[in-house]
């Protein structure tokens, strides 16, 4: 067994959503509960069917963003792995619409951040062993920090 990892590019300003799914109705079931939870929010959708053509079935409202996770998808290159690659929203807006969709088994991540993932491959094929989500901490957060911590939550609407 091989084990390497897959850096993931992924365009400036938007979010990924990393996760593994079971049906080929995936990819129908996360557009249908992206559209629902916000008009603005703009994405796309891809699943890797690991049975019968092995396609890497896609969908989403913004061609740029659908062709990123098609892209991100095929690299990664494990069955029943999907990627939503979003903008004008934060995975925090559909990341329980997303995690109750029947088809969804796991997420690996959820971020903005730089990513790689980690695959393992067998004669059979390719499966994740995980993700490496941004960087490691450098510190622990102090008084200052706390405060700025609190501000920004304050200011992008998350607390009062």
């Amino acid at each position: 067994m091989e084990i390497r990892n897959v850096p993931i590019r992924f365009p400036e300003d938007s979010n990924i959503i990393l996760g593994q799914s079971h049906f080929i109705k995936t990819v129908e079931d996360l557009y249908e509960a992206m559209v629902s939870l916000s008009p603005t929010i703009k994405f796309g959708i891809a699943f890797a069917e690991a049975s019968g053509p092995c396609l890497v079935r896609h969908d989403g409202n913004d061609d740029a963003l659908e062709s990123a996770a098609v892209d991100i998808v095929n690299l990664i290159g494990a069955g029943h792995s999907f990627a939503i690659v979003m903008k004008e929203g934060f995975p925090i807006n559909v990341l329980n619409a997303v995690k109750s969709c029947q088809e969804v088994c796991r997420i690996y991540c959820a971020t903005a951040n730089p990513l790689e993932v980690v695959v393992a491959e067998s004669p059979q094929g390719k499966g994740i062993l995980g993700v490496i989500d941004g960087e490691s901490p450098k510190g622990i957060e102090g008084e200052e920090d706390i405060r700025k911590r609190k501000d920004f939550l304050k200011m992008i609407g998350y607390k009062r």
